[in-house]
């Protein structure tokens, strides 16, 4: 069974929300602000006494969707909501006060920690114009008349992830020598192998504990800074969405030692200088101390719909970093691509006096300029390693001397 909660204002019974901007509870109609510790007070009141049910309906729903839905009545109206199972808050449909459902977050699916939302939604919405600000190929329609479909403020659930990792790293690598005398031209090629060893320390990386929530979208917008984490209260919840974690800690696991080992990886590699060039061949990773933590992060969702295509944006809602990949003008980016060609190819001439090279220089030119402006409309990416989550000072590196493993020579 899950109950339904909220906060109700002591001056006017109006429904009060988190403040992003004083980091208090505040009741939209009386402006009365109170400070998260009174409203827990309230909070414990309303789970000793409520005795809302959730309930189903097998004659409306087939057994699948009943498993993956739960029924919530408003205090507020006696409407019901309807939300997956994963849900944690939302809005009454019907007289649009925000409700918690405090189940959600109860017993071991209670968060540890909470980073509460310092932008609001106007913060949002200015973020998703300047992001458009400088993007020279983005559609000027898009641009000037794009409607946003959908905007929300969700807590996200993510898995927190520290460890102390050992490792070793074998690369390969080679340099090359050239020298010359009366009658031949000399060539050389030394390969060698290089052994790292070493230690390094994380804290708190983030997996994305929702299946609903895009992964790449979600590590686009990190870091989120952990300094403004608080513990877990269900008052900060009041006012946005917020989800439950679908996708457990085993799951997420994987994805944190990836990222994690090729963090590992980098480091060590940088330490290979004076080489022409070096790859990894083997890695060895042994994770110590490790342990996990369950938090809720502040996020901005943002969607247009344009031409048929659903574009997807996010904010993070603490740092107000802002993402999403915007389309592509193709008539603009030809036009663009034929002016700065034109433009370099009689520069060229005028330099070279060769008409084909010339028009080759100024088409790779402008291939690598409209090549560049396309990549600026794409911000959305993997976060294939965890360098923000190095503890500062832990890397102990212990340089291990090159071997040469053969010699060529022409």
């Amino acid at each position: 069974m899950s109950d339904v909660l909220e906060y109700k204002c002591p001056c006017c019974s109006g429904k009060v929300e988190f403040s992003a901007e004083s980091q208090q509870m505040k009741c939209p109609y009386c402006d009365a602000e109170f400070t998260i510790e009174a409203v827990s007070e309230q909070e414990e009141t309303v789970q000793s006494e409520s005795q809302m049910h959730w309930d189903s309906s097998t004659e409306e729903w087939n057994q699948e969707e009943i498993g993956n839905m739960h029924v919530y009545r408003c205090q507020s109206c006696g409407g019901e909501i309807i939300a997956e199972q994963t849900t944690g808050a939302s809005k009454c449909p019907y007289c649009d006060n925000p409700v918690i459902m405090i189940g959600q977050f109860s017993g071991d699916l209670r968060p540890d920690y909470v980073i509460p939302f310092k932008l609001n939604k106007e913060d949002a919405k200015s973020a998703l114009l300047k992001h458009f600000e400088g993007k020279k190929l983005l559609p000027k329609i898009f641009r000037s008349q794009h409607q946003i479909d959908e905007i929300k403020g969700v807590y996200v659930p993510v898995w927190l992830f520290d460890a102390q990792a050992d490792a070793s790293v074998t690369f390969k690598a080679h340099k090359s020598k050239k020298w010359s005398d009366a009658n031949f031209d000399y060539y050389e090629k030394s390969y060698y192998s290089a052994f790292r060893k070493g230690r390094m320390n994380f804290e708190r990386i983030p997996v994305d504990g929702s299946s609903k929530m895009d992964d790449d979208l979600m590590e686009s917008i990190e870091p989120f800074d952990f300094k403004n984490a608080v513990t877990f209260q269900t008052a900060y919840l009041s006012g946005y969405l917020a989800d439950k974690y679908d996708v457990d800690s085993e799951q997420s696991r994987e994805r944190a030692d990836k990222r994690i080992k090729n963090s590992v990886e980098e480091a060590f590699k940088k330490t290979v200088t004076g080489y022409e060039s070096v790859s990894t061949e083997k890695v060895q990773l042994h994770l110590k101390n490790a342990t996990v933590k369950y938090a809720l992060y502040p996020v901005w969702l943002l969607n247009i719909s344009w031409n048929g295509t659903v574009y997807k944006f996010a904010m993070n809602g603490e740092t107000g970093k802002f993402v999403g990949n915007l389309p592509l003008d193709k008539g603009q980016a030809i036009k663009k691509f034929l002016l700065i060609m034109t433009i370099i190819s009689v520069i060229a001439y005028l330099i070279l006096y060769v008409i084909s090279i010339s028009l080759i220089i100024g088409a790779v030119i402008a291939g690598i300029v409209v090549a560049v402006m396309w990549s600026d409309l794409k911000s959305v990416t993997s976060k294939k390693e965890a360098n923000d989550y190095v503890t500062a000072g832990s890397l102990k590196n212990q340089l291990h001397n090159f071997v040469t493993i053969s010699q060529e020579a022409v």
